[in-house]
């Protein structure tokens, strides 16, 4: 035997029903400080502030980048010491 039941009540009197908790307000502020997050992120992205990570970024990477290779000739040459 099959047997199907529609139940017609809002999401609040299905919660009352089942016992479970009402999570309005902990929901309300989770969006709040989602939607705090994302505008703080958003102005983080705008060019001007992408541009400045980006150089300060690069720059940091191209002198790492030539201490590596000058580290790396100085070795090949004998342990550092560089040809008289």
């Amino acid at each position: 035997m099959k047997m199907t039941v529609e139940v017609d009540c809002t999401p609040t009197e299905a919660r009352a029903f089942l016992g479970l908790p009402d999570v309005t307000e902990l929901n309300d502020r989770l969006v709040k400080e989602m939607q705090n997050r994302m505008e703080a992120n958003m102005a983080m992205a705008s060019p001007d502030e992408l541009m400045k990570a980006w150089t300060t970024f690069g720059m940091g990477a191209q002198e790492q980048f030539r201490k590596l290779m000058t580290a790396a000739a100085e070795g090949a040459m004998g342990g550092g010491s560089r040809p008289k």
